[in-house]
């Protein structure tokens, strides 16, 4: 057992935020978390790595380690493996147990992490970084939300009767694939947890879930949880561990039925090779995006700007979903870009645990030297730089809110996704331009259009090559809806009923009768 101190400000500003929480009208985080959970969990049971071996995960916004986290490797793989095929075997009482109680035992758990939100956003804050209120209620709420949703379609999920020519009677089974292995990032750690098991435990499937080694914190505590709500042993195993050992061996496991994995594209098609070259396990990937956001001079301006900055700012821009490529047209470009520049320039970047606070840290040092390189290289091809550009003076991994305009299609910064706080507006003259030049690109996660022209709105949506396109809004997303990417961003959906294919298979069964009557 270990703590981790929490840092609150200790002055006492003027900004209503600030305020209402000295009152105590606002949720506060919890001081100097005690770090319960720092093994691997597999079987139900808390286990030290098989190598004895432990990696330091850390505090972003002090760049101080918080503890040492038992480090799971191919023998630990292999033991977790062994626990979730015996959780699933035939008979075994994960197998047996009406779905019904699977969604009992979801929604169980969903209730667990609503007690506990304070000291999950607290933990989700000091490991990534995220402002906590902002853990709080978006993080937390989506997480419980999630487990809620799929909790409700335990016992929906069914096949049909199909009316075959013959003297026969044909039906279908949606039965779940086996054993899953789930790696999930680390901008998203909660959130990405729940839509994870989520469906995977609705359809009946076990799971090996390896979280980010960056943010293993709040996956394990939940793991507490998980055995708190009453799930049996190997339903679920958590391995904390990096990418090319842990993660490889899920990905290549041969007694792994299916593995989904979001996170970088270049990875995903590590992930996709392994799994292909194995057993070719099922695949699920969510990666990488550059999604563009296209602004028409019918907008509304004042909403147009503010979703914009929240598309790439949100999160520190750490999101799969960033709208990092801004078209504006040519008539309203000029104010688009000074209010932009005005928006960003007083957003407020500071410690994750003062309430005033709009923006964090970025995950790490590597991270925040990546997206430097990335701005460097705009000043360098030509495009403005309007405000920011430099990392923040002091402890941790902090970058100044950064607007480039005069951005063109060929700029690296209008191309590679940055991950960071970064905003590149570019200018566009008519839709058929527009729409051409936001396809061309490898990615198609998101998109949106703002317009008051509901012609085009819909003509520019529906011509968009993307998962998710959005209309006079940005990055509003919900359980019940699906969500995944076309082209490089990756295979398969994530949330809403379609989400629940991806954990099941489809089995048909035809019996040989005489007497048919329709």
């Amino acid at each position: 057992m270990t703590s981790s101190k929490v840092e609150l400000p200790g002055d006492v500003k003027t900004d209503a935020a600030t305020l209402m929480a000295s009152l105590h009208l606002m949720p506060s985080p919890v001081p100097n978390p005690e770090i319960k959970y720092t093994k691997i969990f597999i079987n139900n049971e808390w286990q030290d790595s098989d190598s004895g071996k432990v990696f330091p995960t850390y505090n972003p916004a002090t760049a101080e380690k918080i503890c040492d986290v038992q480090e799971a490797d191919k023998a630990d793989v292999e033991r977790a493996v062994k626990a979730a095929r015996v959780a699933f075997a035939l008979g075994s009482p994960w197998r047996r147990m009406d779905a019904s109680d699977r969604g009992r035992l979801l929604a169980k758990l969903a209730d667990l992490v609503e007690r506990d939100s304070a000291y999950l956003a607290t933990l989700e804050s000091l490991n990534s970084g995220k402002p906590f209120l902002t853990a709080l209620f978006v993080d937390l709420q989506g997480t419980i939300k999630t487990l809620r949703y799929f909790a409700g379609w335990a016992d929906k999920i069914h096949g049909v009767t199909i009316p075959v020519d013959g003297e026969y009677f044909t039906m279908t089974r949606n039965e779940p694939i086996g054993v899953c292995g789930q790696i999930i990032p680390w901008n998203f750690p909660l959130m990405m947890m729940a839509w994870k098991l989520g469906p995977a435990l609705s359809c009946g499937n076990t799971v090996i879930l390896k979280p980010a080694e960056q943010t293993p914190l709040t996956a394990l505590y939940i793991a507490s949880l998980i055995k708190e709500a009453g799930f049996p042993a190997g339903v679920v195993n958590i391995l904390p561990g990096y990418g090319p050992t842990a993660g490889a061996a899920i990905a290549s496991h041969t007694a792994i039925d299916k593995v989904a994995f979001t996170g970088s594209t270049e990875v995903g098609k590590l992930i996709q090779e392994a799994a292909g070259k194995s057993n070719l396990k099922r695949v699920t990937l969510e990666l990488g995006g550059k999604s563009p956001n296209i602004i028409f001079a019918d907008a509304d301006l004042e909403l147009a700007v503010e979703q914009a900055h929240q598309g790439v700012f949100f999160n520190s821009g750490q999101c799969c979903t960033a709208g990092s490529r801004i078209f504006v047209q040519e008539p309203i470009y000029e104010e688009f870009v000074r209010r932009s520049v005005e928006r960003a320039s007083r957003k407020v970047v500071g410690s994750p645990f003062d309430p005033a606070t709009e923006q964090g840290p970025q995950i790490s040092g590597e991270q925040q030297q990546r997206i430097m390189e990335l701005v460097a290289s705009g000043v360098r091809e030509g495009a403005k730089l309007e405000c920011g550009g430099k990392v923040c003076v002091g402890k941790g991994f902090f970058v100044e809110p950064t607007v480039f305009s005069n951005v063109t299609d060929n700029m690296r910064i209008a191309k590679e996704e940055i991950f960071g706080p970064v905003q590149q507006i570019m200018k566009f003259q008519t839709l058929e331009e527009v729409i051409e030049r936001a396809n061309a690109t490898e990615y198609g996660l998101a998109a949106a259009v703002f317009t008051t022209d509901i012609n085009k709105a819909m003509t520019v949506s529906t011509a968009l090559q993307a998962g998710t396109v959005w209309i006079n809004c940005y990055n509003a997303l919900s359980c019940q809806s699906p969500f995944g990417g076309f082209k490089m961003s990756g295979n398969g959906r994530e949330l809403g009923e379609i989400g629940l294919r991806e954990y099941s298979e489809v089995k048909t069964i035809t019996m040989k009768m005489s007497g048919k009557n329709s």
